[in-house]
């Protein structure tokens, strides 16, 4: 069965969300309106200490993401080839930002290809607006006090100041 026979394209856009930015808002809403489903697939982050849980991170994406009825946020480990298979996904979306960006997406698209040749990457350029936010430096703006309002969706913005003011 092909996907025009079942539930239609189904994307996966992949990270660590901690948090979620602009700039993934963003990806996320354009892809939403190339495929008719999207997953954002929230990594667990084994490797790194987060900000946020993975279950914050993941009710923050459903909440920014709120108005789009073909995106959900789900929970993911290991190889993101496994879990586009395990969801019928046909497609990965990653965003680029920069020629730094291009290159390791570039090498990561390459060896999802090599491992999962029926899935295809779409890389979508950042909007000019959101081209400088990065999760790392809104976390350090946000830990040292400093305004990440324009940075972050509303509901990320209101746990920032939440989790930041724990802190103190």
């Amino acid at each position: 069965m092909s996907p025009s026979e079942n539930q239609g394209v189904t994307a996966v856009y992949s990270g660590t969300f901690d948090p979620l930015t602009l700039g993934h808002e963003d990806a996320i809403r354009r892809a939403a309106h190339m495929f008719d489903q999207v997953i954002i697939a929230v990594a667990r982050a084994h490797h790194k200490s987060t900000m946020f849980s993975l279950d914050e991170r993941l009710a923050l994406a459903q909440a920014a993401l709120a108005d789009c009825p073909n995106v959900k946020a789900l929970p993911f480990d290991g190889l993101i080839v496994e879990f586009a298979r395990s969801h019928n996904a046909q497609v990965i979306v990653r965003g680029l930002r920069s020629v730094t960006d291009y290159d390791y997406e570039t090498q990561m698209s390459g060896m999802n290809r090599h491992l999962a040749p029926e899935l295809d990457t779409v890389f979508l350029h950042t909007s000019a607006h959101v081209q400088h936010i990065s999760s790392t430096l809104v976390r350090e703006i946000a830990k040292l006090g400093g305004d990440v309002s324009g940075l972050v969706p509303a509901p990320v913005l209101n746990a920032l100041q939440a989790k930041v003011a724990t802190k103190h």
